[in-house]
C-alpha cells in the first residue's frame, strides 16, 4: 500500500510529473503503476520494453499512441494495451494530461527513476530529461530507445519495426 504523499515524484518529459504509485517493492515484482500529469504537449521517443507489457489509461486529456504499424487517438476514459517487445511511442495532443500507466511485471520504475529528477531534491538550473539521459537510463535498466519522438502525422519507420520483429 502507498498513500498520497508517499509516492516518488519525478520530473519527467516536457517538465511533467511522473508519480511512482506502486513499484516492485509494493507488489512483489508483479506490476508497477505510474501516474503522469503533463502541463504541456509532450512526446516520448520511439521505444520498446523487452520484458514488460504496458497499459495506458487516459484520465484527462488526449494523445496519440503508436504501437508497431498502428496509430490510435486516446481520449479521457480510453485505454491502450502495448505488448512487450513492440515498438511504441506517445504524443500528448492536449494540455493538462493525466494518465495512468501499468507495467507488468514490475521493473520499469528503475528506468524512470534513473532518467527523471527526484522532486524531493533541489533541481539544478536548466535540468531536463534529455535524449542522452533516456538512452543511458534505458541501457542500464533493460529498456530500448529506437528513435526520436514522432510528429502527429508520422508512423514508426518500417526499418525500426522490421529490426524488432
Amino acid at each position: 500500500m502507498a498513500q498520497v504523499g508517499e509516492h516518488d515524484q519525478l520530473e519527467w518529459l516536457g517538465g511533467g510529473i511522473m508519480e511512482v504509485l506502486l513499484d516492485a517493492d509494493h507488489t512483489g515484482g508483479h506490476l508497477s503503476v505510474f501516474r503522469s500529469t503533463v502541463p504541456t504537449a509532450t512526446a516520448s521517443p520511439v521505444h520498446l520494453h523487452p520484458d514488460e507489457d504496458e497499459i495506458f489509461v487516459m484520465l484527462r486529456g488526449s494523445g496519440l499512441i503508436w504501437a508497431a504499424d498502428r496509430r490510435f487517438e486516446l481520449h479521457a476514459g480510453g485505454v491502450a494495451f502495448l505488448p512487450r517487445a513492440v515498438p511504441h511511442a506517445y504524443r500528448f495532443t492536449s494540455d493538462d494530461v493525466d494518465m495512468l500507466a501499468i507495467a507488468t511485471p514490475a521493473g520499469m520504475e528503475g528506468f524512470l527513476r534513473d532518467a527523471g529528477w527526484d522532486r524531493s531534491r533541489p533541481k539544478p538550473p536548466g535540468w531536463a530529461v534529455t535524449p542522452e539521459a533516456l538512452r543511458r537510463s534505458a541501457a542500464a535498466n533493460g529498456q530500448v530507445i529506437l528513435g526520436p519522438p514522432l510528429a502527429a502525422g508520422e508512423m514508426i519507420p518500417a526499418a525500426l519495426l522490421s529490426a524488432h520483429q
